[in-house]
């Protein structure tokens, strides 16, 4: 198992962690590793018979990567499951999400947060079509380019589309807009301002975990109080160092690393 924790606590914040395994051999060392990261491992669901999802991950010369999912038990986080962990999610200061559980489920826990003020942070990763009623309950959506396209119609090829991206997630009732632009660095939108902020000129090896650390740093530098220019500029160095490294949760930086 990788020897690096997640993404939000290299970055230094405090995380549970709800989701659901399999009972199998590599369930049992993901549930071990997040633990041993101080991660609350409580809402994770064990199911009986599963396997734990996994991926197959291609990587090129350029550090590009392709995916291969077997969701396997990240099927089985239901909208039951979701509840029962009502007041984890309704006492955290925010809930970051992504779509590799069932979006019935997202949505159920985006309600939950919208309901008690709990800041709802979306990667909308993989890319999907997804509802107006799940738009309008997210505070944060931090798309890449092919992610907006599908959620917006808008093909993100420059400033200008990413702008106009932007404006159409924004009248989705989605206050911040993200759109991560690889090596030009994101497309930051607050409240229709927006501008392109970007990256750290970094030797890429393996892209693999840029948008995870990306997430997980961000989220992290908005709890502690940061300006969103800044909370940004310090997910881009996570993100940096990430993609100078190989493999997932191995790149991911600890926070000393990124000061």
């Amino acid at each position: 198992m990788p020897t690096r924790p997640s993404p939000p606590v290299a970055a230094g914040a405090n995380i549970a962690f709800i989701a659901c395994t399999g009972d199998d051999d590599t369930g049992e060392r993901v549930r071990k590793q997040l633990a041993s990261d101080n991660i609350d491992i409580a809402p994770v669901s064990v199911i009986a018979g599963e396997s734990t999802g996994v991926a197959l991950i291609f990587v090129n010369a350029e550090g590009e990567n392709v995916i291969g999912i077997h969701a396997g038990a990240n099927a089985a986080l239901t909208t039951e499951r979701v509840e029962a962990q009502r007041a984890i999610i309704a006492g955290a200061e925010a809930l970051l999400m992504q779509l590799e559980s069932p979006v019935e489920s997202v949505l159920a826990a985006a309600k939950i947060a919208h309901e008690n003020h709990t800041t709802v942070v979306l990667n909308p990763a993989p890319a999907r079509v997804l509802s107006d009623e799940l738009l309008a309950l997210v505070d944060i959506i931090t798309p890449n380019e092919t992610e907006a396209e599908k959620l917006t119609g808008i093909c993100v090829e420059n400033d200008d589309d990413a702008a106009r991206a932007a404006r159409a997630l924004h009248d989705k009732g989605i206050g911040t807009v993200i759109i991560t632009l690889g090596s030009r660095g994101v497309w930051a939108s607050v409240n229709g301002e927006g501008r392109r902020m970007p990256g750290f000129k970094v030797k890429a090896i393996d892209t693999i975990a840029a948008g995870d650390t990306f997430n997980g740093a961000l989220v992290t530098a908005l709890l502690e109080g940061k300006r969103m220019d800044d909370a940004i500029r310090f997910a881009h160095a996570a993100a940096a160092i990430a993609v100078t490294r190989k493999g997932a949760q191995p790149s991911v930086p600890w926070r000393k690393e990124n000061r």
